[in-house]
């Protein structure tokens, strides 16, 4: 009997352990797969200006919730969705209380379509357009985990609460380099508001739409919604250094910075013999700017020879400016030879409209590449055509015979003229 019931235990202990050793592992995969699921915060202007009627036919509020309905419904499994609300609550007139009024309606996780569309459906146009707070709020709603942070702002006008510019509250959102996209959608929208939300798209990569039907409001929120489920790889923030000596050494990767107006931004990268650096860089127009501007990236040796370089310029009508370079370097006959450390210069030529902002620095995005060389490097960088010299040579050469022999045939046709 004894024998018995120890055995019993015995296997009773087994079967817990063997299900604790299954439980554990599950939950740390659960975890791990949560930490890296994009995320969505849709971050939905309630003012009072929500209840006008100029969307087909009904309110601005009545398009929005049956666009959240329909992005609802077709929310991807793997995006963990959010909803904020700015100017729900408080119908007074004191800005102070108003200018506080941004709440979570739905917190950011799995979707409960049923639980997330009946909170919208309680929704009612009430107070003032604080903006600014609720992106620092839904910019926390998004905190934590490695996967792509996406914001949703849906709003019908401009903000109310200044002095804080929700233009500069995207720029210290960008400034973090947490990797977070702020998209905009204007519904049926004024030049300033126009303005206002390019102004908070541009400064974090992110996009304005201007929405004025209800079909467009759901296929843009359903798009931007979809794109955050998509793989993307993720900026690494890095700071720049006024000189090589004091500059970063960079891997291949994205990365992120800030650069002030005339000023240079250094990097350092190793190249390896046989290997060929690709590097590019693009910086954001997030702010008003003076027309004719520029962008210069420069690879150079650490006693400052010039290797290569790239530029490109822009005259006031693009918002984002890039360019690029490439140096392979020779195969060495040494297999003990050392990297070579290249370093990298970005600077810009632009200047700030009278009473713009100067800081933070505009966005920088720097995309390194150390890639295997081709067999004869020091052809690639030969004014750009790489191989092609001898293309170009062999069509020189077929013109040149070509022009003897119409000159030889022209020659005999007119003698032969003559003689008849």
């Amino acid at each position: 009997m004894i024998r018995t019931q120890r055995l019993a235990a015995g296997v009773c202990a087994l079967l817990a352990a063997l299900t604790a050793g299954l439980a554990f592992p599950a939950g740390a995969v659960a975890d791990e797969t949560t930490a890296l699921a994009p995320k969505v915060d849709l971050v939905l202007d309630v003012s009072g200006s929500m209840r006008t009627k100029d969307i087909d036919g009904g309110t601005r509020m009545a398009a929005a919730k049956q666009a959240f309905n329909e992005v609802l419904d077709a929310t991807p499994e793997n995006v963990l969705l959010g909803i904020r609300t700015l100017g729900a609550d408080y119908p007074g007139d004191d800005q102070k209380t108003g200018c506080k009024d941004t709440a979570q309606l739905y917190p950011v996780g799995p979707l409960d379509r049923t639980e997330a569309k009946t909170a919208v459906a309680t929704l009612s146009p009430t107070g003032w357009t604080p903006i600014g707070p609720a992106l620092l709020k839904a910019a926390d709603d998004l905190d934590g985990g490695t996967g792509s942070k996406r914001i949703v702002l849906i709003s019908d006008g401009e903000d109310t609460c200044a002095p804080l510019d929700p233009c500069e509250v995207a720029r210290e959102i960008a400034a973090k380099g947490i990797g977070l996209t702020i998209d905009t959608l204007g519904l049926v929208p004024n030049t300033k508001m126009r303005q206002q939300l390019s102004c908070i798209a541009e400064a974090t990569g992110g996009t304005y739409t201007s929405v004025e039907h209800t079909e467009e409001l759901t296929d843009k929120v359903n798009q931007l919604v979809d794109r955050a489920a998509d793989p993307v790889v993720t900026p690494v923030a890095t700071d720049g250094a006024d000189s090589c000596a004091k500059a970063p050494t960079l891997k291949s990767g994205l990365y992120t910075d800030r650069e002030e107006f005339g000023q240079e931004r250094w990097y350092r990268v190793d190249v390896e013999p046989g290997q060929e650096l690709r590097a590019s860089v693009s910086v954001a127009a997030d702010r008003t700017m003076n027309p004719d501007y520029g962008v210069l990236l420069r690879a150079v040796t650490v006693h400052g020879r010039e290797i290569v370089r790239g530029e490109s310029a822009g005259n006031g009508r693009t918002d984002v400016i890039s360019t690029g370079l490439r140096y392979p370097k020779a195969e060495s006959d040494d297999e003990e030879a050392p990297a070579e450390t290249v370093c990298l210069q970005v600077t810009n030529a632009f200047s700030a409209a009278s009473g713009v902002k100067t800081t933070p620095g505009m966005p920088v995005e720097l995309t390194v590449d150390v890639v295997d060389g081709p067999s004869q490097a020091s052809d690639v960088a030969s004014f750009g055509l790489g191989r092609s010299w001898w293309l170009l040579g062999l069509l020189v050469l077929v013109g040149f015979l070509a022009g003897l022999v119409w000159g030889w045939l022209s020659r005999w046709r007119v003698a032969v003229w003559r003689t008849n």
